[in-house]
């Protein structure tokens, strides 16, 4: 599965490089129309986080997850034969549920097959999944050199391309089994059980709200940064695709070392003070960079970046565990699919949030990173322990005090 992740990223480095310049000189579309579509893809894709979950608990994992990279694979084929504004927002539609459904059941197989090393493999999946957006990107940018009609089709082939390759290599993988359903002190699957409904389970709802706000850190390299350095600062242009650089190189050397100290589900928990810190240091670094001078909002500009990144990993490695250790066994698929609206709300909320903290000012991010820290707060007392029982009872799993969101159920403690 990290071949699919090396090729699947591969694709989408190649189009995110070029898919504005595709649509503006190829298809001819105006900014408006460029940004509508846009829109539809993030709209549709907080459909396809929780539909592809729900799939998974019912199908086998391998076969929902090729047909989604299938419908990606699909959905960029059509916006490449087509110039009709009204098919490539189809299309665009598409894709996005594609893309966050595949997000979802990328997370659950690895939830599945590494068992209670799934940390440090989504740790491995992501540093795999960074390098290929990389190779992909670097490629976009060779070949937009020639800066050619021909050449923009050809990058977008190759996206569609990358899907049906990751579709294939899915289905020659093993099938992640889900969970078996146990009924309460026996061994056999459980006649006519029901999967638990997330929707009904009102604290996972709450500790996913939380986790939208600590997702917005996506935006800052995404729209934030940029717009902040080059409007509000006195740093050289030149500084911003550097600092994205060090996003990504710190992501690769970091990722899975750092995932270490969130591989039990109390570590996880844990992780959630200093990562408030982290946040709220980060914003009061983008604050500062707003100092006249080059050189002091460089080196402010830096210390945000890096600050921002080191949040990014932290989160990541919080949510991996936190949201598979909340959730039942048996319905493993249906609430990481919940759970996936977060990050797929985050790409409609993040860049309305970072713009807002823009427009605010040194104390818009101060803002900014105070109310993610107290988000993280928020979460850390959500995720609580269990009360200590009032019998003795024999030692729990290693790793620290089973979690609960509010009521007992199997999948607590994972």
């Amino acid at each position: 599965m990290l071949a699919v992740a090396l090729v699947d990223r591969t694709g989408n480095g190649l189009w995110a490089a070029t898919s504005v310049l595709y649509f503006t000189y190829v298809t001819h579309l105006s900014v408006a129309q460029v940004g509508t579509l846009a829109a539809a893809a993030g709209v549709v894709g907080v459909a396809g986080a929780p539909v592809g979950g729900r799939l998974a608990d019912r199908l086998p994992l391998t076969r929902v997850l090729a047909a989604c990279q299938v419908l990606r694979a699909a959905a960029a084929l059509g916006l490449l034969v087509t110039t009709d504004f009204t098919s490539l927002l189809v299309c665009s539609a598409l894709a996005g549920f594609g893309d966050r459904a595949a997000s979802v059941l990328t997370k659950l197989y690895g939830t599945r097959v590494a068992g209670a090393e799934r940390v440090r493999y989504q740790a491995v999946n992501r540093t795999v999944a960074n390098v290929g957006w990389a190779l992909g990107g670097l490629g976009a940018a060779a070949a937009l050199a020639a800066g050619t009609t021909t050449v923009y089709r050809i990058l977008l082939l190759g996206d569609s391309l990358s899907f049906v390759a990751a579709a294939l290599i899915t289905l020659s993988c093993a099938e992640a089994a889900a969970p078996a359903r146990i009924v309460a002190g026996g061994s056999r699957p459980a006649p006519g059980a029901r999967t638990t409904n997330p929707w009904r389970d009102r604290t996972y709802l709450a500790y996913v709200a939380t986790d939208t706000v600590l997702f917005l850190d996506d935006a800052i390299f995404k729209v934030g940064l940029s717009l902040w350095a080059v409007h509000a600062t006195d740093a050289p242009h030149g500084l911003v695709p550097l600092l994205m650089v060090l996003n990504n190189v710190l992501v690769v050397g970091l990722q899975v070392p750092l995932a270490r100290f969130g591989a039990t589900t109390s570590a996880a928990r844990g992780l959630l003070l200093p990562l408030s810190l982290t946040f709220l240091a980060s914003g009061v670094a983008m604050a500062a960079s707003a100092v006249d001078g080059a050189v002091p909002a460089s080196i402010a500009l830096t210390v945000a970046a890096a600050g921002f990144t080191l949040a990014e990993m932290l989160h990541a490695t919080v949510s991996w565990e936190l949201s598979v250790a909340l959730a039942p066994e048996e319905s493993q698929g249906s609430y990481l699919g919940v759970h996936g609206l977060a990050q797929a709300s985050q790409r409609a909320v993040g860049p309305l949030a970072v713009t807002a903290a823009i427009a605010t000012g040194p104390l818009g991010w101060t803002a900014f990173g105070t109310v993610i820290a107290a988000a993280c707060l928020a979460q850390h007392r959500l995720v609580r322990p269990r009360p200590e029982p009032s019998a003795p009872s024999p030692a729990g799993p290693a790793g620290g005090e089973p979690l609960t969101t509010g009521r007992a159920r199997s999948g607590d403690l994972g």
